[in-house]
């Protein structure tokens, strides 16, 4: 399977279980200097609800554990809203196709 071969729908529904069984969103990055002033970097979980711990994402390098770039977390944390609707959207298509 490569980047260019169409989607299965067991393909898609092992995103949108993949999707479903991830923590709640809406899922927000918060980068130190451009979020918020003063601690780590991080994701934080399903909002304002404090329900959910936030997700520290690090990299192993051969210095130890450093934080994930900015531009990682941004992706990371949209991936959970962008996912969502993008399966929504392939859906629609093709159920518009079919008809």
């Amino acid at each position: 399977m490569s980047d260019t071969d169409p989607l299965s729908d067991d393909e898609l529904d092992a995103m949108e279980r993949r999707s479903t069984l991830a923590s709640p969103g809406p899922w927000q990055s918060f980068v130190e200097g451009r979020d918020h002033l003063g601690g780590d970097n991080f994701i934080r979980i399903g909002g304002l609800d404090d329900g959910e711990p936030d997700m520290y994402v690090s990299r192993a390098t051969d210095r130890g554990l450093a934080p994930a770039g900015n531009h990682d977390l941004d992706f990371i944390a949209h991936a959970r809203q962008d996912i969502a609707r993008l399966l929504a959207e392939v859906r629609r298509l093709r159920s518009s196709q079919t008809r």
